[in-house]
C-alpha cells in the first residue's frame, strides 16, 4: 500500500487498527505518541509544545514490537518523514 498521501492522523488509524489485529495491546510506551499522532496532519505541525517531528520519533522508538508488513510500510513512510 501506498502511505505517502495520508496524514499523520491517518497513519495513526492504520497503526491501531493493525497493531491491534494482532491480538496485542498497544506498547505503553508507543501509546501516548501514538495518540498524539492523531491530531497532527504533518510532522510540521505542534502538539502542544512538541513539534509533529519529535512526536512521531518518539513514537517509532517505542513501536518495536509492532511488527509485520503494514508495521515495516508504515515505519518506512514516518522514518521518511522525520528525515
Amino acid at each position: 500500500m501506498d502511505y505517502s498521501k495520508l496524514s499523520i492522523a491517518q497513519l495513526a488509524q492504520v497503526v491501531t487498527n493493525d497493531w491491534k489485529s494482532q491480538g496485542k495491546g498497544i506498547n505503553y510506551g508507543a501509546k501516548p505518541y501514538l495518540e498524539a499522532m492523531y491530531s497532527l496532519m504533518s510532522v510540521s505541525d505542534k502538539y502542544g509544545e512538541d513539534s509533529g517531528r519529535s512526536i512521531v520519533a518518539y513514537f517509532l522508538s517505542n513501536a518495536s514490537t509492532w511488527k509485520g508488513e503494514v508495521a515495516k510500510g508504515v515505519k518506512k513512510e514516518l522514518n521518511k518523514r522525520i528525515k
